[in-house]
């Protein structure tokens, strides 16, 4: 079982790392992912994130508080609205643009209701 943490963890890790270097793919979550497995199967790796200068902070405010920094949520309406506004400029279903109108505003919702 602990090498299916692992693979999670490693898994999660790599998308957040991806994260960084590609716009709109989101960091902070991943991050998340990777802890909360790594807590499960890799203690040294949760501990790692944990200490890490920029993301540690941000990981252990979610754990204590299930806090988002104001900036994250700023960051993540405007990429929502950007996504919801690019999928009815570009050929898409109109199924996927309806689901994505409907569909964002609620995490957005839910995103703001976070303490800071």
């Amino acid at each position: 079982m602990k090498w299916i943490w692992r693979c999670i963890a490693s898994l999660a890790l790599g998308l957040g790392a991806l994260g960084v270097l590609l716009p709109g793919l989101p960091t902070t979550p991943f991050l998340l992912l990777a802890a909360w497995a790594g807590a499960r199967g890799w203690p040294e790796l949760e501990q790692r994130l944990l200490r890490h200068e920029k993301y540690g902070p941000m990981i252990r405010d979610w754990r204590q508080r299930r806090a988002v920094p104001r900036r994250a949520k700023w960051l993540a309406s405007a990429l929502m609205t950007s996504s919801i506004l690019m999928i009815w400029l570009l050929p898409a279903p109109m199924v996927i643009r309806w689901f994505l109108t409907l569909f964002l505003p609620c995490v957005a919702l839910w995103l703001w209701t976070r303490p800071d």
